[in-house]
């Protein structure tokens, strides 16, 4: 009887286990709005706040309203532009030079990064290089880009790469520094050297510095492009630049405030896949929920 007894216990605590689980999963949905709530709520209150200082200061008169025109006009104008092709194209056009500038000065900034990290006279010779191009406006360049390369897309791909590389760059450069030397140790005792020891062990280590570098090198890739959008205009390719542009000489700043919400809206959602990557990174290292 008693062999009986403890058969059926563990029986039984696996059915009650089971219940407990099919209590945990139904109470998974309610838990994920709980926690897409709490992440969308300081933005929607930020939102809120942006929106109601906008609108005080259009009420206080500071300016005229055909110079500072309130969240209404502007939002309806944001609207009727959305269904128009031109406003796509434009879009189109400026992402287009945005991602290639982009995924170009990636490979760049990741290569040089790597063999800068890996080289102490190279580090001695172009690391201050790397930081100081960094920290120089992109819109300096734009001089020398337009002498150089004339009015013309391989001119604003110029000051893309000048803008965003040495991001990138220091991404690599930084993530390789703090890889820490037990990781170094490790590698090497399993075999690990040269080549295959950054590729295994030294830059999986640094990718949560890559990815930062990524992300800030996207920041001025695409602070770049504007600045060369908005001074180099190029026949029959138009752009939110140009856009932008010809709302200053036309005096539509109802227009112009719509275009720069639009290119707003655009920085932040290729933040948040940057910020969604980071996150999945995070999780997968047990570093957040």
């Amino acid at each position: 009887m008693a062999l009986e007894v403890t058969e059926r216990a563990p029986g039984r605590d696996n059915s009650e286990l089971r219940g407990l689980d099919a209590l945990d999963l139904g109470e998974g949905s309610p838990r994920r709005g709980r926690k897409i709530w709490q992440a969308a709520w300081p933005k929607l209150a930020a939102i809120v706040l942006a929106l109601g200082a906008w609108q005080a200061v259009v009420l206080s008169g500071w300016k005229p309203s055909y110079l500072l025109p309130g969240p209404a006009p502007v939002f309806a104008e944001l609207g009727d532009q959305v269904t128009t092709g031109d406003f796509w194209k434009a879009v189109s056009i400026t992402m287009t030079r945005g991602v290639v500038g982009f995924l170009i000065a990636a490979v760049i900034g990741l290569v040089l990064g790597v063999v800068v990290s890996r080289s102490r006279v190279l580090r001695a010779a172009i690391g201050s290089l790397i930081t100081g191009l960094q920290t120089m406006p992109s819109i300096a360049w734009f001089p020398l880009a337009i002498l150089l390369f004339q009015l013309s897309e391989q001119a604003i791909l110029f000051v893309i790469l000048i803008g965003a590389v040495p991001s990138i760059a220091n991404g690599v450069i930084g993530g390789v520094d703090y890889v820490p030397p037990l990781l170094l140790r490790a590698g090497r005792n399993i075999g690990a050297s040269g080549l295959s020891l950054y590729r295994h062990v030294v830059l999986p280590a640094a990718l949560p510095s890559i990815v930062s570098g990524l992300k800030q090198g996207w920041a001025f890739a695409w602070r770049s492009l504007l600045a060369g959008e908005l001074l180099v205009s190029i026949a029959n390719r138009p752009s939110l630049g140009v856009f932008l542009t010809q709302s200053r000489e036309l005096g539509d700043t109802t227009y112009m405030i719509a275009l720069m919400i639009a290119i707003l809206a655009i920085g932040i959602a290729v933040d948040a896949v940057f910020a969604s990557v980071d996150s999945g990174i995070r999780r997968r290292r047990g570093v957040s929920a």
